[in-house]
C-alpha cells in the first residue's frame, strides 16, 4: 500500500467517525436547510452559491450571491493573484529566496501550516505551492510580507485591488482568509476594522480575473500532491478532492469531477465549508462558488453540492449565437462619410456574441443605438477599419435580467479618397441640389 494510499485510509477512517460525532455540524446542518436553493433541475445545499461562464463572465445561476460572508481560505485567491502580479512587474521573482519571519512561525497550528520556523529560507515558488495546493497559512503570510512590508500593508493593497476589479462587498484584514482571534498577537492588522468578507460574485469576480490574466495558476492549483521539503516524510495534499485527477483515487472518487482544474477551498467554523471551483469540458470553462456548504471539512459535500451547479450548467446549457460577426444591421447598413470617393461606406459588426443558455430556448437581441466614431466619418478608410459601436439589449435566459452589449462596427469595403475635382463638382452638385430644393418648397 502507498503511504498516499495509507494516508487517505486513515483519514477517511476519521472522518467517518467524526460525522457521526459532531454535534456542531448537526447544528450548522439544520441551520442552513432553510437555505437550500432550487431551480429547475439544481438543489444545492449551501449559504450562497454562484455559477458563472469563464470566458465571458456570464452569471448563469445565483443565490444570495451578494451577502458579504466570512470566504475562509478563499481569500488566498486574492494573495495569489497580488503574488503573481508582482512577478509579472519584476518586484518579485519565483526563484527569489525569502527569510521567514515570526509572523508566518507563529501561525496557528489549528489551521494548514507547513511548520515554517524563524530564519528558514525558502523561494518564492516553494511559498506559493504551499499556499495554493495545501493551503499553508504560515506560507501565505510570508508571501504577504514579500510582497508589502508587513502583511496588515498587504491586506490594504487587497482591499485597494478588490475595489478596482468591482468587488463590492469584500473586505480583507489578512491574507489567509483567517479570523482576526486566530492570528497571532502583534499582528492582528489594527488599523483594519472587522473581519475578512467576501461575497459569492466578489468571490466569482476574483476567480474570473485570476483565469484571465493568470491562467497559468491552473498548472499549480491541480497537482494533486507535492513534497514541501525534501526532507519531509509526507507530501502535502491538495484539500480540493474534486480535482479530475482524484477520478482514480478510491477514496475521492465519488467527489472527483471531469474537467475540475482548480481553485481553492476554505473552511472556518464562522464560513463553514466553502469552495471555488473551475472546471472546463470541450472547450466551455465554468466557475462555481459555494459557501457555507453544512458539514465537517474533510467529508467532501462541499464538492458533491458544486457538482450540482456544475451538472446544472454543462448538461442544462448549450452555447447559442445570438449575433453574428460580419452581420448587417437592417436600418443601419452604412454610415456617412466625408470626402470619400464614395458618401458612405457599408458596415458590419466586428464580432459575434455567444452566450450559454438553457437548452431549448431562444434569445433574441434587440438594436438600441448605433453611433459612428466620427459623424460623418472622415475618409480614407480601410476595410476592417473600426468606425463605430452598436449596442444591443437582450433577457439574460438565466437571470431574466435585462441587459446590455455594445460591439464594434467595421468598415465593410475600402472607401478611398476623393480628388479635390470631384470634391469641386460634388460641392457644386449639392449647390444647385440645394438650391432646387428650396425654390420646390416656396410652391
Amino acid at each position: 500500500m502507498s503511504k498516499r494510499f495509507a494516508v487517505y485510509s486513515v483519514l477517511t477512517s476519521f472522518l467517518f467517525l467524526y460525522v457521526f460525532t459532531a454535534g456542531s455540524s448537526v447544528a450548522f446542518a439544520a441551520e442552513t436547510a432553510a437555505n437550500k436553493l432550487t431551480t429547475g433541475a439544481v438543489q444545492v445545499q449551501a449559504n450562497a452559491a454562484f455559477l458563472m461562464d469563464a470566458d465571458s463572465g456570464q452569471v448563469m445561476y445565483q443565490y444570495d450571491a451578494d451577502t458579504p460572508r466570512p470566504p475562509a481560505s478563499m481569500a488566498k485567491m486574492m494573495t495569489e493573484y497580488l503574488v503573481n502580479k508582482a512577478v509579472k512587474e519584476g518586484r518579485l521573482a519565483w526563484d527569489q529566496t525569502i527569510t521567514v519571519g515570526d509572523n508566518a512561525a507563529l501561525q496557528d497550528r489549528r489551521g494548514s501550516i507547513i511548520y515554517l520556523a524563524k530564519g528558514e529560507k525558502y523561494t518564492i515558488k516553494d511559498l506559493y505551492d504551499a499556499m495554493a495546493i495545501f493551503s499553508a497559512n504560515d506560507a501565505t503570510v510570508q508571501l504577504a510580507e514579500a510582497v508589502s512590508s508587513t502583511e496588515e500593508e498587504f491586506a490594504k493593497l487587497m482591499n485597494e485591488t478588490a475595489a478596482q476589479l468591482g468587488m463590492t462587498n469584500a473586505h480583507f484584514i489578512n491574507s489567509t482568509g483567517l479570523s482576526r482571534s486566530m492570528m497571532p498577537e502583534g499582528y492582528k492588522a489594527e488599523s483594519l476594522e472587522g473581519e475578512t468578507v467576501m461575497s459569492a460574485r466578489d468571490t466569482a469576480t476574483l476567480a474570473y480575473t485570476i483565469l484571465k490574466e493568470y491562467p497559468e495558476t491552473l498548472q499549480t492549483a491541480k497537482i494533486v500532491e507535492k513534497k514541501f521539503r525534501a526532507r519531509d516524510k509526507e507530501p502535502m495534499l491538495n484539500w480540493n478532492y474534486m480535482l479530475e485527477e482524484n477520478l482514480s483515487n478510491p477514496y475521492l472518487k465519488k467527489f472527483a469531477y471531469q474537467g475540475v482544474d482548480g481553485l481553492k477551498t476554505g473552511h472556518t467554523d464562522e464560513a463553514g465549508n466553502c469552495f471555488t471551483g473551475t472546471a472546463l469540458i470541450n472547450g466551455t470553462r465554468l466557475i462555481a462558488v459555494v459557501m457555507g456548504v453544512p458539514g465537517n471539512s474533510k467529508d467532501g459535500k462541499r464538492f458533491l453540492e458544486t457538482a450540482k451547479l456544475f451538472d446544472y450548467g454543462f448538461h442544462g446549457f448549450e452555447k447559442q449565437t445570438i449575433l453574428e460577426a460580419k452581420a448587417v444591421i437592417p436600418t443601419f447598413e452604412t454610415l456617412k462619410v466625408k470626402k470619400g470617393k464614395s458618401k458612405k461606406v457599408n458596415v458590419v459588426t466586428a464580432t459575434d456574441l455567444t452566450l450559454l443558455v438553457p437548452k431549448g430556448s431562444k434569445t433574441t437581441p434587440e438594436i438600441v443605438e448605433v453611433k459612428p466614431t466620427q459623424d460623418p466619418l472622415m475618409a480614407p478608410i480601410k476595410i476592417g477599419d473600426k468606425v463605430g459601436t452598436a449596442t444591443y439589449k437582450y433577457k439574460d435566459p438565466s437571470t431574466l435580467e435585462d441587459k446590455t452589449v455594445t460591439v464594434d462596427l467595421i468598415a465593410a469595403e475600402d472607401v478611398g479618397k476623393a480628388s479635390w475635382w470631384r470634391m469641386l463638382f460634388r460641392a457644386i452638385g449639392d449647390f444647385f441640389a440645394s438650391l432646387f430644393n428650396g425654390i420646390v418648397n416656396l410652391f
